[in-house]
């Protein structure tokens, strides 16, 4: 299958980048075909400017120019995985904005002959959200965790109601040790090797 890891951290060498390898050395484990769009690498803007935002809202399936390429693995994903840092009970800037830029009309969601929107991701079968929190889990219980929400709820919409969702998460990141680390690493590569 075609997996897509869509990775966010301003940092190469963070822990985040660890997660990121973990959840590739997996999928190709399994026998996977994987793409990796590294948001920091690649300098995505997240702001949409004011023409892509007029284009969105015509809903005409044009695809601004620079994401050509990531709303094609998009398309062609069966699997994607989200590996980031959870920041003030959410997704980082750039991912949001990837999500924002890159989920188009015609990506996304499509209109039907009675103008209602329907799923236009039905090629992905899988999502698996990875994050990190400084804080416990009981705390980030206690004010939610918006990022997951966003990926686990609103992004799935896009896709087919068969589509799977599984999480890694590894709370207090702040007090972690070395070898809480590394099982969690552990974890997340078998994970991707039964997806």
């Amino acid at each position: 299958m075609n997996a897509l890891v869509v990775y966010c951290h301003p940092v190469e060498g963070s822990f985040c980048s660890a997660m990121r390898d973990a959840a590739v050395r997996g999928l190709q484990a399994a026998g996977h075909t994987v793409d990796v769009i590294d948001l920091a690498a690649s300098q995505f803007n997240p702001v949409m400017s004011t023409s892509e935002w007029q284009t969105y809202q015509q809903g005409s399936g044009q695809i601004p120019d620079g994401l050509e390429h990531d709303v094609e693995l998009i398309k062609t994903a069966e699997i994607i995985v989200f590996v980031y840092p959870t920041w003030w009970g959410g997704l980082p800037a750039q991912l949001k904005g990837w999500l924002e830029r890159v989920m188009l009309p015609g990506t996304a969601f499509v209109f039907n002959d009675n103008n209602k929107v329907r799923p236009g991701l039905g090629n992905i079968k899988h999502i698996h959200i990875a994050s990190t929190f400084g804080s416990p889990w009981l705390y980030v219980r206690f004010v939610n965790d918006n990022g997951r929400r966003i990926l686990a709820r609103a992004f799935r919409l896009n896709t087919s109601l068969r589509t799977k969702v599984s999480t890694s998460s590894l709370y207090a990141m702040d007090t972690a040790t070395d070898a809480s680390r590394d099982n969690f690493l552990d974890a997340l590569t078998k994970k991707m090797e039964r997806i």
